[in-house]
């Protein structure tokens, strides 16, 4: 698996994220991104406190990436624009097509305007466990022809690391064993939780 070395989107991030995070005891390793379009796969998500160490982290770097929300919790006062604000995307489970559809067509239409975007998914799509992935982050991110970054969330290390990046092949086995190369050791906060990387079988709407 290869590092991030052409790196042409570059952020600032914020010391003061830098410096909670290190009280903490945590590090963030993260260099840029090598294009304005992608995905970003996070993995584990065990707990509720993997938001607040990911918010950190995304501050702290000051990387721009779109999360997806249920639609119904946009309308709500406050929350809704809140949401936005940290970089919430709302989605509707309900449309035709599904969850991907949605998605293809909203990266297609950000690279046709020629409008940053990157979106930060959760192949396991909840803190329970499952028994593999999701696998609407990989047809996602084959459909709409975009680079996939790994982020790492490991709290056996307690450190995020954003610095492996692939084009996937279309060849899911392959893709797969070499997307778990990049995540073998790294411990969610509740390791027992964590899904083994690798995808669930038939075609999902999520």
């Amino acid at each position: 698996m290869a590092e991030l070395t052409n790196l042409p989107v570059q952020f600032r991030g914020s010391a003061l994220a830098r410096r909670i995070l290190k009280l903490m005891g945590w590090q963030v390793h993260f260099r840029g991104l090598p294009a304005q379009h992608g995905v970003i796969v996070v993995y584990p998500h065990t707990s509720n406190w993997d938001f607040p160490v990911g918010l950190l982290a995304k501050w702290a770097t000051g990387l721009e990436a779109k999360f997806l929300g249920k639609h119904t919790l946009f309308r709500i006062p406050l929350f809704g624009p809140w949401l936005r604000w940290l970089g919430g995307v709302p989605v509707d489970r309900r449309a035709s097509g599904g969850v991907v559809e949605q998605m293809v067509e909203m990266f297609a239409r950000k690279q046709q305007a020629g409008e940053y975007f990157w979106l930060a998914l959760t192949p396991e799509g909840t803190r329970s466990w499952r028994p593999a992935w999701r696998s609407g982050f990989y047809r996602v991110t084959l459909s709409a022809q975009v680079p996939l970054v790994m982020a790492v969330l490991d709290y056996g290390r307690k450190e995020v690391r954003l610095v492996d990046v692939m084009t996937l092949s279309g060849q899911v086995d392959e893709d797969m064993r070499r997307i778990a190369q990049v995540f073998e050791g790294c411990r969610g906060f509740r390791e027992e939780l964590a899904a083994p990387i690798r995808l669930e079988v038939g075609k999902e709407r999520q």
